[in-house]
């Protein structure tokens, strides 16, 4: 969800930009500066969001492994001999 967040402020920033050029109304040289400014704040968000789901796939693997030991101690008796 915050993946999809961070696209559509990037997309926004964009269509505004875009929008702009094409009503005829140049952006100032500060403006441009700010839109990059922000454009580069949402990459280095976009960068941490995609940190963060490898971390949440890497959590999601392990208990998957962790799923399986259990299921697998589950089938075994728990003292050997079978008492």
């Amino acid at each position: 969800m915050v993946f999809f967040a961070g696209v559509g402020a990037i997309g926004l920033t964009f269509a505004k930009a875009f929008a702009q050029r094409i009503a005829g109304t140049s952006a100032s040289a500060r403006e441009m500066d700010a839109l990059r400014d922000e454009i580069s704040q949402l990459r280095a968000e976009l960068d941490g969001v995609h940190t963060r789901l490898s971390d949440v796939e890497d959590i999601q693997n392990r208990l998957d492994f962790a799923e399986r030991m259990l299921a697998q101690l589950r089938g075994k008796p728990a003292l050997p001999g079978g008492g």
